[in-house]
């Protein structure tokens, strides 16, 4: 049989050691000197023993008590860890928001417009491959994704498309006639991937993979260093200082849709116009088809 380890009863006893005595413990939980005592009294009982050797001027903790204090720390500070995570303080409200990694460098607007828009949202951020995004969206682990080349839309989700975006080929792999062009793609699962791979299979240019990842930032690295080519918002070279493919090439897939997809548990009305707002403007520095 357990016994449950009462949160009260284990904030006392660490409560009482770091401002050491139970006077201060007491105002400091806004409770009474004997509740205090009480409590530590109860933790007695569990070890079976006392919690503490000496109440005087310096307190000393006995060993079942030092052992005991290690879990208490470690139990307050995992429930507190909890109740922030779930329980936004009074008055807030708490909102999650994914972005495609293409999109992230509007992350700053993105957030000062929520901002304005929403003054009492604490918004946490989450970054990746829009269909990772767009799942957790659908599991309801996401309020909020702003993606770029949807899937089809999931049944779950609510979707909003914002404009849609220019692609264009980045990168100087070393290359010679007849030989097969080196390519840097996204892993598997990705629809940007697949119109690639679709590009080059239709205009029968030879290709093979020079580097494949799941992170923005490693393609870009490969693509810096001359690995492949790599089909990215066509603005690549002022966001990240890439350089344009100089040869010719297949027509890079797109515009691609941006999105915004919300899941149906924060799709009020207010929220879906705020938030669409705040995501469109915060886009205006990237390359949109008219």
């Amino acid at each position: 049989m357990y016994h449950d380890l009462q949160i009260n009863r284990l904030r006392a006893l660490v409560t009482v050691v770091d401002l050491g005595g139970f006077r201060r413990a007491a105002e400091a939980l806004h409770v009474t000197q004997p509740a205090v005592s009480q409590q530590i009294r109860q933790l007695g009982s569990l070890v079976k023993g006392p919690i503490f050797l000496s109440t005087g001027r310096e307190l000393q903790l006995s060993n079942q008590g030092e052992e005991l204090l290690g879990y208490a720390r470690r139990i307050v500070a995992l429930n507190d860890e909890a109740v922030d995570r779930f329980v936004p303080p009074s008055g807030r409200i708490r909102l999650s928001l994914g972005v495609g990694d293409q999109l992230a460098e509007a992350l700053p607007e993105i957030l000062g417009l929520l901002a304005r828009g929403m003054p009492h949202a604490q918004v946490s951020v989450r970054t990746g491959l829009s269909e990772s995004l767009e799942a957790q969206v659908g599991a309801g682990r996401l309020d909020l994704a702003l993606l770029l080349q949807m899937r089809p839309q999931l049944a779950s989700t609510t979707t909003h498309e914002l404009g849609r975006l220019k692609m264009d080929w980045f990168g100087r792999p070393v290359h010679t006639d007849g030989a097969e062009l080196p390519l840097t793609l996204f892993t598997e699962p990705c629809t940007l991937r697949s119109k690639i791979v679709d590009c080059f299979n239709d205009s029968h240019m030879p290709w093979r993979v020079g580097y494949e990842g799941a992170e923005l930032v490693g393609l870009r690295a490969a693509a810096k260093a001359g690995l492949g080519v790599a089909c990215l918002v066509a603005n690549s070279d002022e966001l990240w200082g890439l350089e344009r493919t100089e040869r010719d090439m297949p027509a890079p897939p797109g515009p691609l849709p941006v999105t915004m997809a919300v899941s149906p548990g924060a799709a009020t009305p207010g929220f879906v116009r705020v938030a669409k707002r705040a995501l469109q403007n915060a886009l205006h520095g990237y390359p949109f088809a008219e």
